[in-house]
């Protein structure tokens, strides 16, 4: 008797197989004449060698569907094992990033979020420019896990300058990680929102997924990598051209921040403010300015950034 051997390595077994072992319970019920058995990540199929053939070629399926969606519902299982290729995506929709835990669609809400999503595409660097709540962050981290499972990239380094509004990181308890992780959330909240948390906590533990300050990156060269640099207003000058300089020739780099939250003092000018400015007319560095027109927060954020604009345009 012949066997085939298949272990999930891309993707977690709960989200393939369901809460009831769904999943399996159909392959078994299309391929009545082997003998199907899953435990843990692993998937081994007796019988005849032509039937396995064919439910190898449907099991690649149903991973690959899996590992892009995130979500494996019986109606998809059943078109897929019953179609002879790939069966259609869940929806061709232009703003579509990527699809996130449980199905969750990550999509540009804005137009101005659809222009950053064309300008990382076309460049190696772009600024992404623009006051709270309009999605800089979130919507390149979830480029950036699109650029990973993609397979274009080998790694995510999220990293932003260790400047705290108002705080100090030494009066904090813990070693430097646990300093850091609170400021660090938003990103850590965006990771969870896109990718499972057993693969997200391999990606870290493995450094597939790095998320660290900005000293971290002094000497370093970042190539073969999705870089953002979250918060970039508070960078200094020097800050920011040793950042840019650690580029490696496969990288993108993307830069994030609003020049209305800088927490230095007034004399130390702002490293985003400068290179937005040196390198607007440079090719392959794009550069998006959002608005209050792409606050995807609480309405009530918008009438807050409006407010702040008329204080700062009269200062």
């Amino acid at each position: 008797m012949n066997q085939l051997e298949i272990e999930l390595t891309d993707i977690d077994p709960q989200n393939f197989f369901g809460t009831q072992n769904e999943t399996l319970e159909i392959l078994k019920s299309n391929f009545p004449k082997l003998k199907i058995i899953a435990r843990g990540s692993k998937i081994k199929a007796y019988g005849e060698k032509v039937i396995l053939e064919d439910f190898d070629h449907k099991l690649e399926l149903l991973i690959n569907y899996c590992e892009n969606y995130n979500l494996l519902t019986s109606d998809a299982i059943i078109a897929i094992l019953s179609s002879k290729d790939k069966i259609q995506p869940l929806e061709i929709n232009n703003s579509l990033i990527i699809h996130g835990v449980n199905g969750k669609t990550i999509t540009a809400k804005t137009n101005n979020q659809i222009k950053l999503i064309e300008l990382i595409n076309k460049n190696d660097i772009v600024f992404a420019i623009g006051p709270a709540g309009t999605g800089k962050t979130y919507t390149g981290v979830a480029l950036a896990v699109k650029a990973l499972k993609e397979k274009r990239v080998k790694q995510i380094i999220l990293t932003r300058p260790a400047v705290e509004a108002g705080e100090n990181l030494g009066f904090l308890p813990g070693d430097l990680k646990e300093k850091l992780d609170p400021y660090m959330q938003p990103l850590y909240d965006a990771l969870n929102d896109m990718i499972p948390a057993k693969k997200l906590k391999y990606y870290i533990e493995n450094k597939i997924i790095q998320i660290a300050p900005l000293a971290f990156m002094r000497g370093r060269t970042l190539d073969n990598a999705f870089v953002i640099l979250d918060e970039a207003q508070n960078t200094t000058n020097a800050q920011m051209k040793m950042f840019l300089t650690r580029m490696g020739p496969n990288a993108k780099f993307m830069i994030t921040g609003d020049p209305a939250q800088i927490d230095f003092p007034k004399k130390v000018s702002s490293g985003l403010k400068q290179a937005s400015l040196v390198l607007k007319n440079i090719p392959g560095v794009g550069i998006v300015y959002l608005d209050k027109n792409d606050v995807i927060r609480h309405n009530i954020v918008k009438k807050i950034v409006e407010a702040y604009n008329r204080i700062d345009n009269k200062q």
